[in-house]
């Protein structure tokens, strides 16, 4: 009888905690998958791919919805290679940290040392000599006046784009002629680049503010200088061969293509015309097998699965596939508080923005989420609370009206359920 009653209990134990185990959390991929469909069918996007991996390369999900008016037979998955614009910045900035650990660069070097080409380089001021990026409204400075740039340029100022470079789409028009004029993705090599960009003035003196701009392409030759190799060959060498990462390159192979690319201008989703994108002027940069200029801040292209491996890598403070190649040090700097502290949504670190509690109060994610983007509509985020990456992929500049909530209204329900399993399980999820 004895033996019965403690076999009694033992099963009643065994019962509770079983019960009171808390399930493993996967998310409902039909909420999830109607969202991205929405957006894709209201024809605000040519397609959209989402895919998410948690930290040890599993996918946790993924989906693709494709508007078969624009792309009637062409398959996309985690594999289709797509222009990620700047989403190469952090990947340059990465390699870049890479050689600052190396001690063949320092961040307070002068940019001189590297590119003795740019001792000369003017200012763009109004009349009184204040850089337009300090004056009320640069767009009535136009024409400017020309001063000598009277400050050290150094690589931090690149890496927090403060040095003074931009692209062709500020407010002043002057200023965007003179970039599109110089037509920067036509370069024959990197010399050929570089003297391109001397040509052009700067638009502030270096350290007088933050000013987005090609800034990251100018550490990228700064690396090409300091170790005597392409960007591209640095990337292969330190980077994705090492890290075993596949999808996440500069020019194509025989066998490769890319996507159209589409524009929403006024708000309408077509197929893109001549002129349409003029973040350069006229041209956009070259991701074919003969291409010999490598853009470190616009000219990679990347897989959803390729670009969420490098994710991966900054998540796990420098380390996938079992090697090393940032240190966990190195990754905290990079996501430190840079410039933009401020800001109401966060602070950028070295081109990687950390969001502040803004975006839980509004129901649109949460905080401590690093994330960036890229000009044709590419998006990332980096949950490293929970241990998860993730990426939107499509092909689209700039976003019809009616796409503009896309991003907040996936990563909204995204974090919608993942609180709702936090608050019913009182911890957090960890994938």
């Amino acid at each position: 009888m004895r033996q019965k009653i403690v076999g009694f209990f033992f099963l009643v134990v065994l019962y509770f905690f079983g019960a009171c185990e808390n399930p493993n959390f996967s998310f409902d991929k039909t909420k999830l998958d109607s969202i991205i469909n929405k957006y894709v069918q209201n024809n605000s996007h040519p397609f959209i791919h989402v895919r998410f991996e948690d930290k040890s390369g599993n996918v946790i999900y993924e989906h693709n919805s494709i508007n078969r008016k624009f792309l009637a037979k062409e398959k996309i998955n985690g594999q289709t290679l797509m222009r990620i614009w700047s989403m190469s910045k952090i990947v340059t900035i990465s390699l870049f940290m890479d050689l600052v650990e190396e001690d063949i660069v320092s961040l307070d070097e002068s940019v001189q040392k590297y590119i003795p080409e740019f001792s000369s380089l003017l200012v763009a001021t109004d009349e009184l000599g204040v850089s337009l990026t300090l004056v009320d409204s640069m767009k009535n400075i136009c024409p400017f006046e020309l001063k000598t740039n009277n400050t050290k340029m150094t690589l931090r100022h690149l890496i927090n784009h403060e040095a003074g470079f931009y692209y062709a789409t500020t407010q002043n028009k002057c200023i965007n002629e003179g970039m599109a004029k110089v037509n920067l993705p036509k370069a024959e090599n990197s010399d050929d680049l570089i003297s391109r960009f001397a040509r052009l003035p700067l638009i502030q003196q270096p350290g007088d503010s933050h000013f987005y701009g090609t800034n990251t392409t100018i550490l990228g030759l700064v690396a090409e200088r300091a170790t005597g190799k392409t960007l591209n060959e640095l990337i292969k060498s330190r980077m994705t061969t090492p890290l075993k990462i596949n999808g996440l390159k500069y020019n194509l192979n025989l066998n490769e293509g890319l996507l159209p690319r589409f524009s929403g201008k006024n708000d309408s989703l077509r197929f893109a015309h001549d002129g349409d994108f003029d973040i350069f002027g006229p041209d956009f940069p070259s991701n074919s097998l003969d291409n010999n200029i490598f853009l470190g801040g616009e000219g990679m292209i990347a897989s959803a699965d390729g670009y969420c491996d490098f994710l991966r890598m900054l998540m796990n403070y420098g380390t996938l596939n079992n090697e090393q190649f940032l240190f966990p040090k190195t990754v905290k700097e990079m996501t430190s508080p840079q410039t933009q502290l401020e800001n109401d949504w966060g602070y950028n670190g070295y081109n990687l923005w950390v969001t502040s509690d803004t975006l839980r109060k509004l129901g649109v994610g949460d905080s401590d989420l690093w994330q960036g983007g890229g000009y044709e509509g590419t998006e990332f985020w980096i949950d490293s609370k929970r241990g998860f990456v993730g990426v939107k992929m499509s092909q689209l500049h700039p976003i019809p009206k009616d796409g503009h909530e896309f991003y907040n209204e996936f990563r909204g329900e995204v974090y919608r359920q993942i609180f709702a399993y936090e608050e019913q399980y009182g911890e957090a999820i960890q994938f």
